[in-house]
């Protein structure tokens, strides 16, 4: 089981010799910065226009150096991926009406300050990553530091004394982008079974997120010179996973999965992002 993040570096080929910014996921051009991303650093950050992508390279580069992952390296984490959820709009509802959400692989918490900026409140909005330094880079980023009260905890979700213990039970929505699919399949179901003691026991407590799938399910290399596999889902995998997971925490859960095609720019010589089968998968998984 990984739960550290050297081994989650290494497994994707990315340790301490590739932040020399060679690897091919670190790009030096990210390209046009998504319309909801610009919107937030310049109306939620006040970062003048014509600031925001040197401020935006400045930010990833200090990350790069804390963890060198592809999401990083490609800035893709600015593609704010809870937002682009059907379940969006009721998330927004049930934060704004009391109800707790855990972010979990929050990174630099971009998808909670979007979710903030929406309306929901941030007192009631936590986050958690393996990496403290991550989320204090986020500070860097959104420019908040003071302003935004949203509680993070640097933990290891599979470590059962880490601090999220004294939060099991608490929480209502789990947001799971980018998190799941750097596991294999008895990983994720660890993982899986984490969330549930997270999440109140209750009927419509919701996980949603997305992560690396693929037309066909089965375990695959992280990168081509990796001896890491990861699972890959496709929706009936998906599915079969929480069947597995409800039957061994004794709850029930209605499951849904979709594949889209990946924008698969400057990472098409890559391992897995060169697979024309690979897909991402965005999943709702809400009890029964």
């Amino acid at each position: 089981m990984t739960t550290s993040s050297e081994d989650l570096s290494l497994g994707f080929g990315v340790g301490a010799e590739a932040r020399d910014k060679s690897v091919p996921w670190y790009k030096t051009d990210i390209g046009e910065i998504p319309k909801l991303a610009r919107e937030l650093l310049e109306k939620y950050s006040g970062i003048p226009p014509d600031s925001v992508v040197s401020h935006i390279y400045k930010v990833r580069d200090l990350a790069w150096e804390i963890d060198p992952y592809p999401c990083i390296g490609g800035a893709t984490f600015l593609q704010l991926g809870i937002s682009q959820t059907p379940f969006y709009p009721e998330i927004i509802s049930r934060v704004q009406n009391g109800e707790h959400l855990l972010d979990v692989g929050c990174c630099l918490g971009q998808d909670i300050r979007r979710i903030v900026f929406d309306g929901a409140p941030s007192e009631n909005i936590y986050g958690t990553d393996l990496h403290g330094a991550l989320m204090e880079v986020g500070y860097d980023l959104f420019l908040d530091r003071g302003k935004l009260r949203t509680t993070f905890i640097a933990a290891d979700i599979f470590n059962p004394s880490s601090a999220l213990v004294q939060l099991h039970g608490q929480f209502d929505i789990i947001y799971a982008g980018s998190f799941l699919h750097l596991f294999d399949w008895e990983t994720q179901v660890a993982a899986a079974k984490q969330f549930v003691t997270l999440l109140r026991p209750k009927k419509g407590v919701l996980i949603i997120g997305q992560g690396f799938g693929h037309l066909d399910a089965d375990l695959y290399p992280v990168g081509p010179n990796s001896s890491r596999r990861i699972y890959k889902h496709n929706p009936q995998s998906f599915t079969r996973m929480w069947k597995q997971v409800g039957v061994e925490t004794g709850t029930s859960w209605e499951v849904s999965g979709q594949l889209e095609v990946m924008n698969l720019a400057g990472f098409s010589k890559t391992g897995q992002w060169g697979d024309p089968n690979s897909r991402l998968l965005r999943f709702s998984v809400c009890m029964n």
